[in-house]
């Protein structure tokens, strides 16, 4: 049997809509959306956390996080964790890379003690959690491969990037010259140098590799934008004139409209808003009280022309895919790790906010045109990020390993739909928050369980400067939390939580919530680093 190639892309931090097919106004995706055209999407996909580091090393185990144990930023993914890269490799043979973010253990390491982070400074391009070939890129012109290319090859463009360690100890550092809006600055570092078209060479070097070999292969490409900071290159800014740009639908419309749509939500969405609560995915120097519509224009036409870099990148790989004879027997499969505010309720960037801004991503699946699946066909039913795992050894030709709790893609509507999975722990124990949610028929329902301020259920290590400032006045008792009908509000803004017309359906979500998740792995490991 001729085993199928695999071609994995994923972004960091994209919303569900920020794609042409999937409802942006403004952006151009020819590429992404002529895949969806091609083959399946997926309108509502989770992820089973709504931080990198847990969501990514569930792309690749195929395991929810409390299987794997990379449970919050700064947790690395055990070394013993299965990979699937690894399984398509020792069962099938297959040829496996890696290129761009990977972000399964701390990016913050200053004495090299991830493997991750110790390859790049050694040189060395694997092998890596079962990939052959490994290329690292982050969110700058420092650290991964990227990073030492950079400083050998063109020196000059170095310190092109913002520093997000540094941003809070440089408080003019990170802020728009035009609106002022937070981690959004002009990189005037050439469009040919920047990650994205880096990242794009060395998924086109590692395809062109497989030229001398007949094994199938498995490419993951992973784009670290467009996470913030928002900082495209310069000269490709008149892409989108941030000017003209309109503000997103979904944004209340003023910071006092925003303040009376958190006052309908548990006490810490307010704080956030506000400045008084802080969390581990946010900056501490900064409040969204002071996000202007003028702010939101200038960062959501950034996040447009990173988006349309990344497809022009897609579109480089695709024509390659072609002129190398492989498209024909090649899966491609389009996702984000999660997904991000921009002005949702007024609120930017991520953290413990379980809502679809967040929570669901773009979820795309170009089967090889000699599979036997609809092309153009739209999934309404509720999907698992995490499920792409299984979704690759099917391509591969593969059963789906025993250690993965990923089931394949549906490529239609007749499975029935599962309930999706997210929770968050607070990494700090000076945030203590623990939310579960299960998004099911329509409804999502989320429970806070009782806070830990103060010893991060025993959790922390020490580490100078991690925790988030005092602790938070934000402190739940385990009886509060959210429920929404997305099919009457989907912009979540009316919590049916207390109502007493919902209660019995809110009890049936919140004990299906904690049936359907699997059990804590008993040797839970430990907060190593700040992300």
């Amino acid at each position: 049997m001729t085993r199928r190639n695999v071609l994995l892309i994923t972004v960091d931090q994209m919303r569900h809509d920020a794609l042409g097919v999937t409802g942006n106004p403004v952006v151009s995706t020819p590429h992404l959306d002529a895949l969806a055209v091609d083959g399946v999407r997926y309108e509502r996909a989770h992820v089973p956390n709504v931080t990198c580091t847990p969501s990514r090393s569930s792309l690749l185990t195929g395991q929810y996080p409390r299987t794997h144990g990379s449970w919050g930023i700064g947790v690395p993914l055990p070394a013993e964790a299965p990979s699937v890269a690894e399984h398509l490799s020792r069962v099938a043979g297959y040829r496996t890379g890696l290129v761009g973010k990977a972000h399964f253990e701390p990016t913050w390491d200053p004495g090299l003690r991830f493997a991750e982070n110790r390859l790049a400074a050694d040189g060395l391009n694997g092998p890596y959690r079962g990939f052959d070939y490994v290329a690292f890129a982050g969110h700058g012109g420092t650290g991964g491969h990227y990073g030492r290319w950079l400083a050998t090859e063109h020196p000059e463009w170095s310190a092109a990037y913002m520093d997000l360690s540094a941003r809070s100890s440089h408080p003019t550092r990170g802020f728009s010259e035009s609106t002022g809006a937070p981690d959004l600055v002009a990189n005037p570092i050439p469009t040919e140098l920047h990650h994205t078209a880096w990242v794009t060479d060395e998924a086109i070097r590692f395809m062109d590799r497989q030229q001398t070999s007949t094994a199938p292969w498995f490419l993951w490409v992973s784009y670290p934008d467009p996470h913030h900071p928002w900082d495209p290159p310069r000269d490709e800014l008149h892409r989108v004139p941030w000017r003209d740009r309109p503000i997103p639908d979904f944004y209340p419309g003023s910071p006092e409209r925003a303040a009376r749509v958190l006052a309908g939500k548990p006490a810490h969405w307010m704080g956030y808003w506000n400045g008084t609560f802080k969390n581990e995915c946010s900056r501490g120097d900064w409040s969204a009280s002071q996000l202007t519509p003028e702010q939101l224009r200038e960062i959501s036409a950034a996040v447009d022309v990173e988006v349309e870099l990344i497809d022009d990148g897609i579109g480089r790989i695709l024509s390659n895919l072609s002129a190398s004879g492989w498209d024909h027997n090649t899966d491609i499969i389009f996702t984000s790790d999660h997904g991000e505010l921009q002005g949702e309720f007024g609120l930017l960037f991520k953290g413990p906010f379980h809502c679809d801004a967040l929570m669901r991503v773009p979820l795309l699946w170009r089967p090889a045109p000699a599979a036997d699946v609809t092309r153009g066909s739209v999934i309404q039913s509720p999907v698992r990020m995490m499920d792409i795992a299984a979704t690759i050894c099917t391509c591969a030709g593969l059963a789906v390993p025993e250690w993965m709790e990923a089931i394949p893609l549906p490529v239609d509507e007749s499975q029935p739909a599962l309930p999706l999975i997210t929770e968050y722990d607070s990494p700090s124990p000076n945030v203590g928050l623990h939310l579960r949610t299960v998004h099911l028929d329509g409804y999502t329902c989320t429970v806070y369980e009782k806070s830990t301020v103060g010893d991060g259920s025993g959790l922390q290590v020490d580490i100078p400067g991690f925790t988030v400032g005092a602790p938070s006045p934000f402190q739940y008792q385990g009886d509060e939390g959210e429920l929404y009908d997305l099919s009457n509000d989907p912009g979540e803004l009316r919590n049916l939580w207390d109502s007493s017309r919902h209660r019995e359906l809110r009890d049936e979500l919140v004990r299906t919530l904690y049936a359907s998740r699997p059990a804590r792995r008993r040797d839970w490991p430990r907060v190593e680093a700040p992300v």
